[in-house]
């Protein structure tokens, strides 16, 4: 059994920066980071465009401003209390990365260089040219690492330890299986925190790296624990086509154009979007893109219209977006600086996730905190976006709540006894699990069964949804899901980097969570943000102003709601009361 104070479950960018404050702020306390792949190959690397904030080196900008944007931009779903906290921070978070080590690129006066972003009123997004989440997560492992934290890379975490502890129940650990050697160990702790980022692998066109399965989502539902507002989930508009890695919104912040058939900027063409044109937040560009394929207006009849940034020249394009056009080239062959970029929507974030109060501690349906437990970033819900993210606040709400977490987490265990459990039915338990799944003897692969998973998720809950279809949707995961458990044939019987054993259980994860992302869906009724109804095309904030919970009871998903917090509405009564989207 491994013992640490405070045991953190991911390595991005929210696991990493919570890692950091607890050792920065209490060196006394032993923190231990665990990660299925190394912290520095988190799906964090992969953000591009920017981290938002308002330090006014471009405009006017002020707090304020930025929680309107970010509220109304979520369809006035965000719990306002959040995002208060979120965008008053922003401004420090920024300069205490800048004192970490990371590099943002400068303005000609030498300050932090702001570029603009979809649905954001000024230009508050700082950056790295197009690699800021590799930057900024660099300097924080680095900063870890420099301050003694320990951390367990390609460790799979394969259970949460929830059990009744000295006042009810509490999370104390958890058990992981070692991918180097097949060890199965119990790590105990007095708090953990979830830190395992999202689950775009449920979706079969994504701009996510194959990690990205929803593993703490699925750890989490399976003791009992709702998540919240799942059925949220951002395509972003510019996956290049055909193999869906992102394009930042960086591209289009610096001016690109999106292009159809016709030679239009057809971003014109719809009311909802005409003011802002490109730099429409990223649900309404998604829809939009949507129309023109199915219209017949994708480029050459096709299932893509390009994005076209030749007008900005070569030297702009090398200097402020090199990244982009490196992926152009590398995967599609194009070089954006004479061709335009073919690109169209691509599963890409979120919004939804384990639910958690501005402490970043767990809640479970009832909104009591759950004893030990915690989660920050992309696998949280606190929520700060509400049925739509901005582009640029991902970044910010991992370093923000991340940090906030680490210091939440030191305070909560400096006056906590270590728990008490027996690990022993615990690692028998999962020793049972993996022999199990070596010793079926089915007919179905794994790639076989997560293609369908995927396909299905595309087809029946992807931008546009209705009842029939999602309905269909579940019908079908619940085949698969019967598949998985009857029919299933791992082919690598070995001890040593058993890749696709550890691909059989992320294989259960996508469909626990698919099933939870789809009947929140089918519960919610109403079209806004994310979620786009056919057969429910209005906002409805008379019934659907709630944040809808999923969750598994007795082998079932199981759905209910929380109110919304409209705390913001004191301040600017005007502003903050939901009211309808106009751009």
């Amino acid at each position: 059994m491994i013992d640490h104070d405070v045991l953190i479950i991911g390595g991005g960018l929210a696991g990493s920066r919570a890692a950091l404050a607890v050792a920065q702020n209490y060196p006394h306390l032993s923190v231990g980071l665990i990660s299925k792949v190394h912290p520095i190959r988190s799906h964090s690397v992969a953000a591009q465009g920017g981290i938002a904030a308002s330090l006014q080196n471009v405009d006017n900008d002020d707090w304020l401003t930025h929680a309107f944007d970010t509220i109304k931009g979520s369809d006035y779903l965000a719990d306002q209390n959040a995002v208060r906290v979120l965008t008053q921070s922003a401004p420090d978070v920024i300069i205490d990365l800048e004192h970490l080590g990371v590099l943002f690129s400068r303005a000609d006066n030498g300050k932090i260089a702001q570029r603009a972003f979809g649905g954001h009123t000024n230009s508050r997004a700082c950056y790295a040219a197009d690699k800021t989440g590799h930057a900024i997560l660099h300097e924080l492992v680095m900063n870890l690492l420099r301050l003694g934290g320990k951390i367990y890379q390609e460790w799979y975490v394969m259970q949460l330890i929830y059990e009744e502890g000295n006042n009810g129940q509490e999370i104390k650990g958890f058990v992981a299986y070692s991918l180097e050697t097949s060890e199965i160990e119990l790590f105990r702790a007095k708090a953990v925190l979830m830190a395992t980022g999202g689950y775009g692998r449920v979706f079969n066109t994504t701009s996510n790296d194959f990690a990205s399965t929803g593993d703490g989502l699925c750890l989490t539902a399976n003791i009992g624990l709702p998540l919240q507002d799942m059925e949220f989930v951002q395509f972003h508009p510019t996956g290049l086509y055909p193999a869906g890695v992102l394009i930042s919104e960086a591209v289009r912040g610096e001016g690109a154009y999106l292009i159809n058939d016709l030679g239009d900027r057809f971003m014109a063409n719809y009311a909802i979007s005409k003011n802002r044109m490109e730099l429409s937040p990223r649900d309404i560009t998604s829809r939009n893109i949507a129309c023109e394929i199915a219209a017949g207006r994708g480029i050459n009849g096709g299932n893509y219209v390009h994005l076209d940034v030749r007008h900005l020249g070569r030297e702009k394009i090398l200097s402020r977006i090199p990244f982009a056009r490196e992926e152009g080239l590398r995967l599609a062959g194009v070089d954006c600086i004479d061709s335009p970029l073919p690109v169209r929507p691509t599963a890409h974030y979120s919004m939804g996730g384990i639910p958690t109060n501005i402490d970043c501690q767990v809640i479970g349906t009832d909104s009591k905190a759950i004893a030990g437990f915690f989660a920050a970033g992309e696998c949280a819900c606190l929520s700060v976006h509400g049925a739509n993210r901005l582009g640029a606040n991902s970044l910010l709400e991992c370093v923000v709540f991340g940090k906030r977490a680490g210091e939440q987490l030191g305070a909560y265990v400096s006056d906590r006894a270590m728990p008490k459990l027996d690990p022993l039915a615990y690692i028998a338990d999962a020793e049972a699990k993996l022999k199990g799944l070596l010793s079926q003897r089915g007919n179905a692969r794994i790639a076989d069964i997560r293609q369908q998973l995927q396909d299905t998720m595309t087809e029946h809950c992807g931008i546009y949804r209705d009842d029939r279809r999602l309905r269909e949707g579940l019908a079908k995961l619940q085949v698969l899901r019967d598949r998985y458990e009857r029919d299933l044939w791992v082919d690598d019987r070995g001890s040593v980097f058993n890749m696709e054993m550890m691909q059989a259980i992320e294989l259960k994860s996508l469909l626990t969570v698919g099933e939870i992302i789809m009947s929140s869906a089918l519960s919610r009724e109403e079209s806004r943000g994310a979620h786009s109804r056919d057969d429910y095309p209005q906002r409805d904030d008379a019934k659907y102003l709630k944040h809808t919970l999923g969750y598994l009871e007795m082998g079932a998903v199981k759905t209910s709601n929380r109110p919304v917090d409209m705390s913001l509405q004191t301040i600017d009564r005007d502003r903050f009361t939901p009211q309808e989207r106009k751009y």
